[in-house]
């Protein structure tokens, strides 16, 4: 039975061959001559989305948003929001403040000369905003944004701030951080947001994980996702390292009946709706 929580249900639009993890192997000079998957993969979760009656967020790239601005409005026009994915899909991190800024302005811009809309949400490529790098929160902030979903506080090779709030906060310059979901067990946060833990985990464990936040915490969860995630004939990069294809390929077969099972479970809306008068 689904709880009377509504979650917010989020959307990386990113495709297979812009994913962090599989840079070394498409020189970004070179994804325009790489085959694009990501209008079929969007429209399939589109529709997933409409089956259930479910809104969500879609944080997109404006690379991808200059190639496909149908796609884009086709989001929009759905009923869905659509955010900040910035631009190139460079970590933040990687990054100097004037870099990111103007990365994340421009894709803000593209954003909303497509769509007509404001874009009031950010989310950082790989979550790349630590303690390493605090100013990024002041560009997103600077940029007029008006909420940013780039924290996840767990401990991971590529990403995470242990120590972070797990629920949303407002920054001293106005921002509010909305951080994936984790589950606190043990002493430790615990991965209960999505992403790779979705797909390499049995779902039972991600449908107990997110009950259990609604139940116990009374909070509503944030669940994200990739569009190349329910994609199994994308194309393999054979010379990836081991570890990489495990986390990339395992389970792509099995991600979107999990989808409509998770979205048959919970009750799903818009970040920027779900999130408003959270901090």
């Amino acid at each position: 039975m689904k709880t009377p929580i509504t979650n917010a249900f989020t959307c990386d639009v990113e495709d297979y061959f812009q994913v962090s993890a599989l840079a070394p192997h498409f020189p970004r000079g070179q994804w325009d001559s790489v085959p694009c998957r990501i209008e079929r993969n969007v429209d399939r979760i589109l529709e997933l989305l409409d089956g259930h009656g479910a809104q969500g967020t879609f944080f997109t790239l404006g690379w991808i948003a200059e190639r496909y601005p149908d796609l884009v409005r086709r989001i929009a026009d759905n009923g869905h929001e659509v955010a900040s994915h910035g631009y190139g899909h460079e970590r933040a991190c990687a990054m100097t403040p004037q870099a990111f800024t103007a990365d994340i302005k421009l894709a803000k811009a593209v954003l909303e000369d497509i769509t007509g809309q404001g874009v009031t949400g950010y989310r950082a490529p790989s979550f790349s905003i630590s303690t390493a790098n605090p100013w990024a929160h002041d560009c997103i902030a600077d940029a007029g944004y008006v909420y940013s979903s780039s924290v996840y506080p767990v401990k991971h090779d590529h990403y995470g701030i242990p120590d972070a709030p797990r629920f949303p906060w407002r920054l001293a310059n106005g921002l509010i951080e909305v951080p994936i979901t984790t589950l606190n067990m043990l002493g430790r946060n615990w991965p209960a947001g999505g992403g790779g833990f979705f797909r390499l985990l049995p779902y039972a464990l991600s449908r107990w994980q997110i009950a259990r936040v609604n139940a116990d915490d009374r909070r509503p969860a944030i669940f994200y996702f990739h569009p190349w995630e329910i994609d199994p004939e994308q194309p393999r990069v054979h010379e990836a390292s081991a570890r990489t294809r495990f986390r990339h390929y395992v389970n792509l077969d099995r991600t979107a009946a999990r989808l409509e099972r998770l979205l048959a479970d919970f009750s799903w809306g818009r970040a920027d709706e779900v999130f408003r008068d959270a901090a």
